[in-house]
């Protein structure tokens, strides 16, 4: 207890003894104006900028402005960005120079591979000048493609209690759309030509776009941005975008048949018939602009064969586990779908099709989806069809989404949505949410937002309700947010995610960015902060209490280290097994403990990065360690390796164990589009290593030829093991 007192009064030092010692928010009374350039000819897109003709007779946006490391100053190295159009393709070069280009850092060639540890150029449209939505686009000096779809500004939930990537909140790194990028880097620097068609983007004709652009210089740490952004915020916050205007766009004719061909080969060595299947699959997709704002996609005989396994994860609670969508075909416009409380009260979550409930696969025969924005009202109408599986228990099923949401000026909403589950071989057999959304902006400062939802099903459950309530103010180096959260007893969204059932639940936070004046300190950053969430059942009892006391320091380098302290309670109601199979029981009462935290990384830019994660301190009525730690490894820009193990130890009074995860992941990338990774995990708790192998060659958006290898065992014992070769294209059928 001792070495918890210290760390609460570190933290409370550390705050005010720097109180002081702040900088100025930015200014943001005006935003900027650039000018896009038509062109009657198109460049030549090689990554040459600085000699090209056409590029040439554009005037240059070149200020920029650093987030980091000093906040307000001048970018340290220069910028050139130059934007332009024809009638079908949207262009944007830049000219990054560099004193040093040999410094130039570098680590992923992959595909959306993160650019937040590289030297890297990134740009955010906001096609429907609606500060709200838009289309991210990024590269590195190595012409990676990187892109990104941005809902709600990318904002989700303050405590969503993610474990995964995938799609989160307001930020759909999964999307991918068809465009093109190339590089060069020379004495100057580093250069990008970037080439997006007008059919890959979503707007509306005659319309200024939002813009705005950030540049990563990793040897001084620094980020700086065109639209100057205050502490705390980044390129999503489309409301402080600046704004693209000369577009004189026409809608763009948009009609692709996106068909694939599969075999594979399958060995379930727990059923009765051990001998290899194979089998062969066709299938695909169409995606048609019904307006250049709104898209139909149809799909047949949906497939996922290429899609990166799930991360495993061991439950040491009581409450569900979330595993987050990768599947491309529900991850374009995802945000539109997306109502509730992120990870926590998901009212759609479209796992549920084509995933049953204890992970086995579900044939999809297939859907339609019609999304987009209809001037400020986003539409959204999904429906899906999944196949009988009666060894299973699971019968045909339709599930249908329906989405509407009218954007008002001061980013405000108002929308609502129905879901619905539909058994198709009984009379009985459905399950239905209703909900209302909304949000009220208050100023660029602060937002107030919320939903209220109810499911009907045959059962005709009483308190089928659920809502929730949040203000949240993020301005002045401060974020603060508050909550409130209500899941009645009889809640029941089928195709929607619980992270617990029946329940009421306040929360919030309080954080504050604090920045030293003195430019020659070597410290970037303090954050300290505060956060509580607490549930409750309807008998008034307290299942869980949380609150968290931490600050983060993060110093220019590259190096942070978080220091915490977590005061906890856990009110147990039935008793339950925390060990899976290991008879160590948690009796019912009342458990208050506090546990320390300790959270170091080194520079993740380097060739060689640690990252430590160590929680010690008391848990129903005993003692565990939680310890974590993954070393990453990156030789020049082909090859990542990176090890991670998690190690759970409990000593509680009905016993102890351990559970325990190793998972080790490689990547080679031949080129940015050819690639070869592999992932390999041992999960102590049941006894399972499985391995995954993915090689791809891609063409555009993410299509091409994939050949795919799994492999489980379980206590020594194989399980099930598969081959498959998939290949997959683009046809532009309207040029």
């Amino acid at each position: 207890m001792t070495n918890l007192r210290f760390v609460f009064l570190f933290f409370i030092c550390s705050f005010f003894s720097n109180a002081q010692d702040q900088v100025n928010i930015a200014d943001i009374s005006t935003r900027p104006t650039a000018k896009a350039e038509a062109l009657e000819s198109s460049p030549t897109i090689d990554g040459e900028v600085i000699d090209d003709g056409i590029w040439k007779t554009i005037a240059p946006l070149s200020e920029l402005s650093q987030a980091q490391p000093n906040f307000g100053e001048p970018a340290s190295e220069k910028t050139e960005i130059k934007v332009a159009y024809t009638s079908s393709v949207f262009y944007v070069s830049v000219v990054c120079y560099d004193s040093n280009p040999r410094g130039l850092v570098v680590s992923d060639a992959r595909r959306d591979a993160d650019l937040d540890n590289t030297d890297a150029f990134l740009f955010i449209l906001d096609t429907y000048k609606d500060g709200q939505n838009g289309f991210i686009f990024g590269t590195n000096s190595l012409g990676v493609e990187y892109d990104a779809q941005v809902d709600n500004e990318g904002q989700g939930n303050f405590n969503a209690n993610r474990q995964q990537g995938g799609t989160i909140g307001g930020f759909n790194l999964n999307w991918d759309g068809a465009w093109e990028v190339k590089t060069k880097v020379g004495d100057f620097g580093w250069s990008a030509e970037f080439a997006i068609p007008l059919r890959t983007l979503r707007f509306q004709s005659g319309k200024d776009w939002g813009i705005n652009f950030r540049r990563n210089i990793r040897k001084s740490n620094e980020i700086a941005y065109w639209s100057e952004m205050p502490l705390g915020l980044d390129l999503k916050r489309l409301s402080l975008a600046g704004t693209l205007t000369n577009l004189d766009l026409q809608s763009p004719g948009n009609l692709k048949l996106i068909p694939y061909v599969l075999t594979r080969f399958d060995k379930d060595n727990t059923a009765d018939d051990t001998d290899y299947q194979t089998g062969f699959e066709v299938g695909g997709d169409i995606k048609y602009s019904v307006t250049p704002s709104l898209t139909l996609d149809l799909t047949y005989n949906t497939d996922f064969a290429q899609v990166e396994v799930d991360d495993q994860q061991v439950n040491l609670d009581r409450f569900n586990l979330f595993f987050p969508e990768k599947r491309p075909f529900f991850l374009e416009n995802a945000g539109l779908f997306s109502v509730g409380s992120p990870g926590e009260v998901d009212l759609f979550f479209s796992r549920r099709i084509g995933i049953g409930n204890n992970g086995n696969i579900v044939p999809i025969i297939g859907g339609a989806r019609v999304s987009g924005k209809l001037n400020r009202t986003n539409v959204g109408l999904l429906s899906m069809w999944t196949e009988e599986v009666s060894d299973k228990g699971i019968e045909e099923n339709n599930f249908t989404v329906a989405r509407v949401n009218h954007e008002f000026k001061g980013r405000s909403a108002l929308g609502a949505v129905i879901i619905n589950r539909e058994g198709l071989q009984s009379d009985n057999n459905y399950n239905r949410t209703f909900a209302l959304d909304g949000k009220l902006g208050l100023g660029r400062k602060a937002r107030m937002s919320g939903f209220f939802s109810k499911t009907i099903d045959p059962s005709k459950r009483i308190d089928a309700h659920s809502f929730k309530f949040q203000t949240d103010y993020n301005w002045n180096n401060w974020e603060m947010r508050a909550g409130y959260t209500e899941v009645g007893e009889g809640f029941n969204p089928e195709v929607g995610f619980l992270l617990r059932s029946a329940f009421k639940k306040p929360e919030g936070l309080v954080l504050y960015h604090l920045r030293p004046k003195n430019p020659d300190a070597k410290i970037l950053e303090y954050r300290p902060h505060i956060s509580y969430r607490g549930y409750w059942n309807f008998d008034g009892f307290q299942e869980t209490g949380f609150l968290h006391v931490d600050n983060h320091f993060e110093w220019k380098s590259g190096i942070e280290l978080h220091t915490g302290v977590n005061f906890t309670t856990e009110g147990v109601v039935t008793p339950f097994d925390i060990s899976r199979g290991k008879n160590v029981v948690i009796d019912p009462g009342v458990y208050k403990h506090s546990e320390g935290q300790i959270v170091f990384f080194t520079n993740q830019s380097k060739p060689f990065s640690v990252n430590l994660r160590s929680v010690i301190g008391g848990s129903f009525g005993g003692t565990r360690y939680v310890e974590s730690i993954t070393g990453r490894y990156r030789a020049g820009d082909k090859f990542n390796l990176a090890a991670t193990f998690l190690y759970n130890n409990f000593q509680l009074p009905n016993g102890d164990f351990t559970a325990n995860i190793l998972r080790t992941q490689m990547t080679y990338s031949f080129k940015p589009n050819i690639y070869l990774q592999g992932l390999v995990q041992h999960n102590t708790t049941d006894k399972l290593w499985a391995a995954n192998m993915r090689f791809g060659w891609l063409q555009q958006a993410n299509t091409g030829l994939f050949v795919v290898w799994n492999y489980n065992l379980q206590d020594g014992d194989p399980l099930n093991n598969s081959f498959i070769i998939k290949y997959t294209r683009i046809f532009d059928l309207v040029k």
